[in-house]
């Protein structure tokens, strides 16, 4: 079976545009639901709603993929499978190395998405001497002093950092050194990489702030309060210059800043 090294997806050479390969996965996902339900076909407008985007946008997409479905039927499930993992390179093996097995990398390990989406965790490494050998989801850890050995032993291209803030760009130093060219980045920090390699990044804790600044906003709007000013911690004072124009000083800044 080929493997990440030596096969890379055909999205760039073929012209997709990254925010176009961005939705793939998500199309992928919804085509696997209908897949498992042996639903044959699916119009543009079912597995946009299903995917969460438009169907204007969905069938812009796909033409990219050279797929525009058949008029009156719609398009046929399976093929579309097929297509769009093709194009995302999930139709071969690509080894993964997890970088950092505390409770987050413990449970990437053990992740069951991995496998069927094409993505063999070949090995974990963490620098704890004391994790060294423990099995985690049935793969022993190995130590990071055999980083670079192991990257070329399994012809790695892929890994996840899921290491605390501080030691995580020496990590990601080594495993480019070492031939990564794809990074999958947990670590609350922003990663340098040299041209040609990928970044990605999931910061949790962003992602719940941002949630949590939608429910102020909701909140806010709920109440008729200004969003983002709570007037239970808000002195006296500073509410009264607020409610009067909402101008500090210089006229042109809020007289109360939301911290």
């Amino acid at each position: 079976m080929a493997t990440g090294r030596t096969h890379r997806p055909a999205t760039r050479s073929r012209g997709i545009p990254e925010a176009t390969v961005a939705r793939l996965p998500l199309y992928l996902r919804a085509l696997t639901a209908l897949s498992e339900r042996s639903v044959p076909t699916v119009s543009s407008e079912e597995l946009a709603a299903a995917a969460g985007v438009n169907s204007a946008k969905l069938r812009k997409d796909f033409s990219y993929l050279g797929s525009y479905g058949t008029r009156g039927v719609g398009y046929d499930v399976e093929y579309l499978v097929y297509q769009i993992s093709r194009e995302l390179g999930l139709t071969q093996d690509w080894p993964v190395v997890i970088v950092g097995i505390g409770n987050l990398g413990a449970a990437l390990a053990g992740y069951g998405g991995f496998a069927s989406r094409g993505f063999r965790v070949a090995a974990l490494i963490d620098a704890d001497p004391a994790m060294t050998g423990k099995p985690v989801a049935g793969i022993p850890v190995q130590h990071s002093d055999d980083l670079e050995k192991i990257i070329a032993e399994d012809g790695v291209s892929i890994g996840v950092i899921a290491t605390p803030a501080g030691v995580a760009q020496q990590v990601c130093d080594r495993l480019v050194a070492a031939g990564v060219t794809s990074i999958l980045n947990f670590a609350p920090t922003v990663l340098s990489v040299p041209d040609g390699v990928d970044v990605r990044k999931v910061d949790l804790s962003i992602e719940l702030q941002i949630l949590a600044f939608h429910e102020q906003r909701k909140a806010g709007e709920e109440s008729g309060a200004e969003p983002g000013v709570d007037t239970a911690v808000v002195p006296p004072a500073a509410r009264g210059a607020a409610d009067a124009g909402r101008k500090g000083p210089d006229g042109d800044m809020p007289a109360v800043m939301p911290a």
